[in-house]
């Protein structure tokens, strides 16, 4: 039988208040059910919202350098269990061990860097004018944070967000994703085996109509900050700021790859295909669209073809080219997209089926997709698709490119491939994105600068990482000291 994860409030692993439990199957094999948890309600997240309450003000008051510690012996205990932690997340999210390995490497790499910044966030000095001797700013915390993290991302996501809330004096109460919530259940053990004081965080995994209905209601949060779909994000932010908590949100892609007359075309192919197929497209930075100059396209799209049908599938913890779709709900959506595409007249070059038999029968497998000849005014070109799906547009010149890169509601990531400097820099000025890529894939993100959209991608309020995400869980308060 296996042992239910229990909810942590105020120090102690408890069940839900009704006793409710859910299970989370492997997706690469339906048959075998990972974990049990259990599932909070709203009076479950109320008790941990009162919990971080009564907590944050101690936490506050610890010298930041003690915070600091207290994150770094975290990411000192996330990577001292890295082999177990990588295994679970492959296990609960479909993840290759080597996608897996590389979130959770970064996870600890966030726990390092924060407990760095930690004593780095006080303020700063101003020169005076007439007789104030000394004016200056100080950093404090918002109080108490609700976050609410996506399954495609289950570790990285939440040590985003944790760590420098924490690191600023927050408390928090998390929310995550039911398809894979073991991950972030895992940071929690290692900030309480690191000597997080009771309280300071607390885990609810439950549903949104519940849990994350408190969290964007109840008074006792000061910020909520979200990562999903743009139709949930939009309601979160709606419902968290009508409550006057401070909000972010961090939504979806339809993320451009552009192929100019310059670029080496199989270089080309190397990043389309990575960034298009990797961690089974389940990335809101996954690029969704090549948009391929004439002069190049026959070539890109004969090689990404064969990119697509090189790729090896399988379960996750045998480390193939590619792992499962993480729910049968996601399987059967991107299996539609197919449909849609091909029903549309876009031309399906291949892929886009359903792996059955011998291992792929229990799991959710798909093939890598590839469609060329597609329309801008397609839903294949326009809509996300969150899955292994590459729409293929053709272009005249380099500002037919731009102009059809930009053609989207959403803004978050876009790259270009050329060898041609002015055009790399017109890219990065022209492009409607809040990450702009030379000469690299769509996904992939560095820990220490700003990360986040535009448009329908983002709420643009605050951008996490880096110090963007001190940024986002402190407010600024200005003193004048006259002695």
């Amino acid at each position: 039988m296996t042992e239910t994860t229990n909810l942590y409030i105020d120090g102690e692993w408890v069940p839900a208040e009704d006793g409710s439990t859910f299970a989370v199957e492997n997706p690469a094999d339906t048959s075998e059910t990972v974990a049990e948890y259990a599932k909070g309600s709203t009076e479950d997240a109320q008790k941990a919202i009162d919990a971080a309450n009564e907590a944050q003000g101690d936490w506050e008051a610890m010298p930041a350098p003690d915070r600091g510690a207290i994150l770094r012996e975290t990411g000192a205990v996330l990577e001292e269990r890295k082999e177990a932690l990588t295994e679970q997340l492959s296990r609960e999210e479909g993840k290759t061990l080597s996608e897996a390995g590389g979130e959770v490497q970064r996870a600890i790499d966030i726990f390092y860097y924060y407990a760095s910044k930690a004593a780095d966030n006080a303020g700063k000095r101003k020169g005076p004018s007439g007789g104030r001797t000394s004016v200056y700013t100080k950093r404090e915390p918002l109080g108490v944070a609700g976050l609410v993290t996506p399954w495609n991302y289950p570790i990285a996501i939440p040590a985003w967000k944790i760590a420098p809330a924490l690191a600023t004096g927050n408390a928090i109460v998390l929310k995550p994703a039911s398809a894979a919530p073991g991950p972030a259940g895992s940071i929690v053990q290692a900030l309480e085996d690191a000597g997080l004081p009771d309280g300071v965080i607390n885990f609810v995994p439950g549903s949104g109509s519940d849990v994350g209905a408190e969290l964007t209601s109840n008074d006792g949060i000061d910020a909520v900050s979200f990562t999903g779909s743009s139709e949930v994000g939009h309601h979160v932010y709606d419902a968290a700021t009508d409550n006057m908590a401070r909000a972010q949100a961090e939504m979806g892609g339809k993320n451009p790859a552009i192929i100019t007359d310059s670029a080496d075309v199989d270089e080309a192919v190397d990043i389309v295909g990575a960034g298009a197929f990797g961690v089974t497209g389940q990335a809101c930075t996954a690029c969704s669209r090549a948009i391929v100059h004439t002069d190049v396209y026959d070539e890109f799209v004969e090689g990404i073809v064969e990119y697509a049908e090189s790729i090896d599938i399988g379960p996750g913890t045998e480390d193939p080219g590619m792992g499962p779709h993480v729910t049968q709900s996601e399987l059967e959506s991107t299996l539609e997209y197919v449909d849609v595409a091909a029903n549309e007249g876009a031309t399906h070059e291949t892929g886009g089926e359903r792996l059955e038999g011998d291992e792929y029968d229990d799991g959710y497998y798909v093939t890598p997709a590839v469609f060329s000849d597609v329309e801008r005014d397609m839903r294949i070109f326009q809509e996300e698709v969150f899955g292994p799906v590459l729409a293929v547009t053709e272009v005249d010149d380099f500002d037919d490119a731009i102009e059809a890169a930009n053609d989207s509601d959403y803004g978050l990531s876009s790259s270009v491939v050329t060898d041609d400097l002015n055009e790399a820099y017109e890219f990065v000025e022209r492009t409607e994105a809040g990450v702009a890529k030379v000469n690299e894939k769509t996904t992939g993100l560095e820990l220490h600068v700003p990360f986040g959209g535009v448009k329908d991608s983002s709420t643009n309020t605050y951008r996490e990482q880096g110090d963007a995400g001190l940024d986002f869980f402190t407010e600024i308060k200005t003193v004048y000291l006259n002695t």
